[in-house]
């Protein structure tokens, strides 16, 4: 069937360029073709000491993913396809090693005058997404493609209407719950000072007959007490508004779902609930100075293409966490993730730089995120008094950092985090007790000539809880334009909780080795590396998921065309 319609789209757009290419000699249209490649492949070498055991260590030894994506315009119409392959990769789920390739997703489009139609798979959001978003992040294994038919109407410049119907994407199938929704706004623009953005969305999920089974099976077990009718259908509903005044803008969505199935984790068991969710985030910046404040509070807003679902699995409602993503190996050891069944968060970031240091580029940013259940988000867990360990905190960061050049060739950058982390909920790891971590964390670079810099960092975390205290540190060369290498090590300097030496043992001190080079072609760019990763939480675009150790060969290679 997909062979059919990629051989299908291919003679439209044969015909279509053909077509151009002789109505009344007057315009040529050849259309234009783009696309990039990329691949990641691993292999992998046991270790123990870290926790590298997945199978891949015991028996596959190497994976490899790649993605060849197809973009040919011409005519109004643009033909997309793209190839995947997987061949014992641990990318779609950690513990286990899937391999199959073929057509990841194809569509065709075509853009009139106001309107713009889609058939095949599309990616798309309403708002922030957090009514519906289908999206792809490959460093996570996640494809949320929509196949189905899309429609984009702009009756005018600042007014826009979508609407859409179809299947969400798993791996190389679909599943079965239908999808449709409706999304538009208007731009109203007062003056040049004040301009206010407003929408709203309905997006519906309805059930299919096989899947309504096994809900009806599994909530037919439980006690008489604890029963209920399940729903087909569930509808969610959005309106939000952008206003911006001069340098301050403000952003609101107020989100609504109607009951439906969701696991409460407390005791894993299927309730009939609606859900709520609100986000509101306030923003000033003017020259030297920006701050931004966000809040959002989500209620049983669980939205998936089925209550069976978890974790990463069959989202249609984008909820990302609201706390910071950091980039530093230490600073992103911790990371929360968003509790659909309830959660108050809130985070601050802050940006300054002096007059009197201008010359010098110096700014300093200050960050703090809090978050915690519904019940608990009080004055004194906002702000407490101490920063002892609090089981209602979910999570909670401080973040502080200072940047300055001395020089045209020399920069520094200093900072300190606090860290509160609730590992048994974030890691499912029960009996563990609530992380403290402090890491201190510095960052150099000293230009050497106009095209050759060297830049080091470290970071030192501390902890008696986990895994202990870490140390980190890398130096890195930069050759401009083509090659970069760098060389790090990681180490486990103090034990905590979870590797504590058996009585008459003494702790062995544990490396995290990570040896890297990249060299960079005009859009093509490959990476060899050898690395051990620690087991934690890996986060992108504020999605997390946890992830075993890694320890092992890793190759990349991307480009563009």
């Amino acid at each position: 069937m997909i062979r059919k319609f990629l051989l299908s789209i291919l003679s439209v757009a044969a015909f279509s360029s053909s077509y151009a290419q002789t109505d009344g000699e007057k315009k040529e249209d050849k259309g234009e073709f783009s696309g990039n490649f990329q691949t990641t492949n691993q292999f992998y070498v046991k270790d123990s000491a870290i926790g590298a055991t997945t199978t891949q260590y015991q028996k596959e030894l190497s994976s490899t993913d790649a993605w060849l994506w197809l973009n040919y315009k011409v005519s109004g119409y643009t033909f997309t396809t793209r190839f995947d392959l997987f061949n014992n990769s641990p990318l779609l789920n950690p513990q286990e090693a899937y391999t199959k390739s073929g057509i990841g997703m194809y569509s065709v489009r075509k853009d009139m005058d106001k309107l713009s139609v889609t058939v095949g798979y599309f990616y798309d959001q309403f708002a922030s997404g957090m009514v519906f978003r289908s999206y792809e992040d490959r460093n996570l294994g996640l494809d949320f493609a929509v196949q189905g038919a899309h429609i984009k109407f702009t009756p005018n410049e600042n007014t826009t209407i979508k609407g859409f119907t179809g299947l969400q994407k798993f791996r190389f199938d679909l599943r079965p719950v239908v999808l449709k929704g409706i999304n538009a706004e208007h731009n109203f623009e007062v003056n040049e000072n004040l301009s206010l953005e407003a929408g709203a969305s309905v997006v519906n999920r309805t059930i299919d007959q096989s899947t309504m089974n096994v809900i009806a099976s599994t909530i037919n077990n439980y006690a008489l007490e604890s029963r209920f009718f399940p729903k087909y259908n569930v509808f969610v509903y959005n309106v939000y508004n952008t206003l911006r005044y001069k340098n301050i803008t403000w952003y609101l969505e107020l989100a609504q779902k109607t009951p439906e199935a969701i696991i409460n984790p407390n005791n894993d068991l299927m309730e009939l609930h609606e859900g709520k969710s609100y986000l509101t985030s306030l923003s000033y910046s003017t020259k030297g100075f920006g701050i931004n404040a966000q809040y959002r509070y989500i209620n049983k807003f669980s939205f998936r293409t089925s209550p069976l679902e978890n974790q990463n699995l069959g989202m249609i409602a984008y909820l990302p966490s609201i706390t910071r993503q950091n980039v530093y190996r230490l600073l992103a050891r911790y990371n929360a993730f968003t509790q659909e069944w309830g959660e108050n968060g809130l985070q601050l970031d802050v940006s300054y730089k002096p007059k009197a240091l201008k010359k010098h580029g110096t700014q300093f940013n200050f960050n703090t995120a809090i978050s915690t259940p519904l019940d608990q988000f009080k004055g004194n867990t906002v702000n407490p008094v101490n920063f002892e360990a609090d089981s209602n905190r979910y999570f909670r960061e401080y973040y502080f950092e200072v940047q300055h050049k001395f020089t045209k060739k020399f920069k520094l950058l200093l900072g300190y985090q606090l860290i509160n982390y609730n590992q048994r909920l974030f890691e499912a790891k029960p009996a563990v007790p609530y992380v403290i971590a402090n890491t201190i964390f510095g960052e150099a670079t000293y230009k050497i000539t106009p095209t050759k810099s060297i830049r080091v960092e470290s970071q030192y975390l501390s902890t008696s809880q986990d895994l202990g205290s870490f140390v980190n540190g890398l130096i890195e060369l930069n050759i401009a334009p083509h090659y970069s290498f760098s060389v790090g090590d990681m180490v486990n300097t103090k034990p905590g909780y979870r590797n504590q030496p058996l009585a008459g043992n003494k702790f062995e001190i544990v490396h995290y080795w990570n040896v890297f080079g990249a060299y960079t072609f005009k859009n093509t760019r490959c990476t060899l590396g050898y690395i051990k990763q620690v087991e934690g939480v890996n986060c992108t675009g504020g999605v997390c998921r946890v992830e075993p150790a890694f320890s092992g060969v890793r190759f990349t290679l991307t480009t563009n065309f």
